[in-house]
Order: C-alpha cells, then sequence, then structure tokens
C-alpha cells in the first residue's frame, strides 16, 4: 500500500485563527499538509491563505458549542487539531462550554471520522486547581482522553510572541501606568515558551512523531519569577515603573473590580488563584522525556525574540537605539 504524502493528507485545526493558531497553520503549510482552519467567523480568517499555496488553506465555520458543526468540519480529516480555548469568561464564553463541552465535542467528532487528536491544554491544568480556568482544562483532559485514549495532548506554559497577551498587555499598561503591582510578591515562577517552537511540537505531534496517548508539558529554556519577567519587559522597553508588591488577597479585592475593566487593565479573581502556583515543567514531565526539550527542540529565550516586537511600547518606538 502506497504511504500517504503530506499533501494528500487533511488537517482540521480548530481555532486555526488565534495566536497560537495562526503559528501552527504555518508550520502545517511549510510541511505541505491541506490544512481546514476551523473558525466561528471564517470571513476573519483570510488573513491565513498567504501562509501557504493556492488553495492549500481553506476557513470554514465552527463553533464549539455547536456539536453539528463540530462534526461537519471534521469530516474526511485525517489528523484533528484543537486549539480553542479563553482565558478569561465573558458572555457566552464560558469554560464549561469552550474547555469542557467544546473540546470532548473535537473528540467524539475524531472518533467518529476516524481522525487522530492533537489537544492542547495547559501547563497547569489541575483537577483539585482553586482556579476555574486550571479545573476545565483538567476536566478537558479527562474528556478526550475517554474518548480518544490516544489523543496526544500538549500543555503549552505562557506563550511569548509578536501578538501574545502577555508582555504586550503589561507593557501597554506601562505607557501609562507609573506602577505595576507584583502581584504575591511577584515570586511565582514560569517557564514562557516562544509560540513558534509550540507550533513545531504540534506540527510533529501531526507527523506521528509524539507519543500516541501522551500528555507532553511544554516549557522554554528559563525559569524565571513574575518579579523578573516584568523588570526583563521594563528594560526592553525603556520606562522606569514602580513594582509594587501585592499580597494575594489585596489582588483578589482589586480584581473584583478590574475583572469588568477593558484590556489591558482587566484582572479576574480567577487569574489571581492562578498566580498562586508556579507555572513550570513538572520534574516527572523531564525524567519521561515529555517536554519539549525531549523532541528536540532546545526553544528561543525571552530574550532572543520579545525585543523584536516589544520595541514599539518604546517611547521613540525602533528609532532610539536601546543604548541611549
Amino acid at each position: 500500500m502506497t504511504a500517504r504524502s503530506n499533501a494528500d493528507t487533511l488537517i482540521t485545526v480548530y481555532g486555526g485563527s488565534g495566536f497560537l493558531g495562526r503559528h501552527v497553520v504555518r508550520a502545517l503549510a511549510k510541511r505541505d499538509y491541506r490544512i481546514r482552519v476551523a473558525v466561528r467567523r471564517p470571513e476573519l480568517a483570510n488573513f491565513l491563505q498567504p501562509l501557504g499555496r493556492v488553495g492549500q488553506i481553506h476557513a470554514v465555520q465552527a463553533n464549539l458549542r455547536n456539536a453539528a458543526s463540530v462534526d461537519a468540519a471534521a469530516r474526511d480529516a485525517h489528523v484533528i487539531v484543537n486549539l480553542v480555548g479563553i482565558l478569561a469568561e465573558g458572555g457566552k464564553q464560558r469554560f464549561e462550554r469552550v474547555h469542557t463541552y467544546g473540546a470532548e465535542q473535537v473528540a467524539l467528532a475524531a472518533n467518529a471520522h476516524g481522525a487522530r487528536l492533537v489537544h492542547v491544554s495547559a501547563l497547569g491544568a489541575d483537577d483539585n486547581s482553586p482556579a476555574h480556568y486550571a479545573r476545565s482544562k483538567a476536566a478537558a483532559e479527562n474528556l478526550v482522553q475517554a474518548a480518544q485514549p490516544q489523543a496526544v495532548v500538549l500543555r503549552p506554559s505562557i506563550l511569548f510572541g509578536p501578538e501574545d497577551d502577555f508582555f504586550n498587555r503589561f507593557a501597554a499598561l506601562a505607557r501609562f501606568s507609573p506602577v505595576l503591582p507584583l502581584i504575591g510578591g511577584g515570586a511565582t515562577k514560569f517557564q514562557p515558551v516562544f509560540v513558534g517552537d509550540v507550533a513545531a511540537a504540534i506540527a510533529d505531534a501531526v507527523d506521528g512523531k509524539l507519543k500516541a496517548g501522551t500528555t507532553y508539558e511544554l516549557g522554554g529554556p528559563e525559569v524565571l519569577t513574575f518579579k523578573e519577567l516584568m523588570q526583563f519587559m521594563l528594560a526592553t522597553i525603556e520606562r522606569k515603573r514602580l513594582l509594587v508588591p501585592l499580597p494575594f488577597f489585596a489582588a483578589n479585592f482589586k480584581a473584583m473590580f478590574l475583572q469588568f475593566a477593558p484590556s489591558p487593565i482587566t484582572l479576574t479573581p480567577d487569574q489571581v488563584e492562578m498566580l498562586k502556583v508556579d507555572n513550570i515543567v513538572s520534574d516527572a514531565a523531564k525524567a519521561e522525556g515529555r517536554t519539549l526539550q525531549a523532541l528536540g527542540i532546545e526553544g528561543e529565550t525571552v530574550e532572543a525574540i520579545v525585543p523584536s516586537y516589544l520595541w514599539r511600547f518604546r517611547r521613540a518606538g525602533q528609532f532610539r537605539p536601546k543604548s541611549a
């Protein structure tokens, strides 16, 4: 039997127009796959088309809250990638609907159409977490693995890259606020991972290079505290701001009001709960070879990538030498 080439292989990517999604689509297109991008608003996903050849990337409508649309987007696909997730709830966007119910529908659709499944979760997913976000991510993993035990699950740490919601968010806040809060004193540890490296790992999973039925934890090459990340961000955008430790109880009180504020000021009580736990790769994942580095992807550092897009937050943009 002749092996199927990548050009004959159809990949459905749910959430392919998001921050991680556009990098995944680019990585898959470079590997010559045919890509069906399943999104709520396909007319807004046309910017993905130049990432591949003519006709290689096609957007279709799908809403993870609608099982019929999820199933329709999975038809004839050989591999399915689920990237859909939200950081905070709002309106109809609820963790149970998007993370839990939606993930289960994608897994059931993959089973119905005989497709392999790559599910992207989050580092910190935990059934017993006090944070609703982390519990919903863990519940989604459980439902995915129950529906398709051979699914590959990827748990990335905080993603950074040109369109990220971390460095860009705090740099935007630093433009007008003289003070930046260090929630919990800024001691929480993170292992930021470059979005392009996570996309490469997902493409490897689509290739079949990752072990089926396995959960991988994807962190970058550095472990940094929240305070260190804020200091690096401020040095990069050349702004002096006061970093003030804010105890968790005070942060929870502020979040009760800030959760209704527009970005970048938004802060939810659930996000405060997440900051109480380090967001780093576990020792078990390292020992068992379930990390980014074990996949042969060393990972880009924050210092190598972030300055290339945070320059726009400097007072004179890119035209002022950083050493000035």
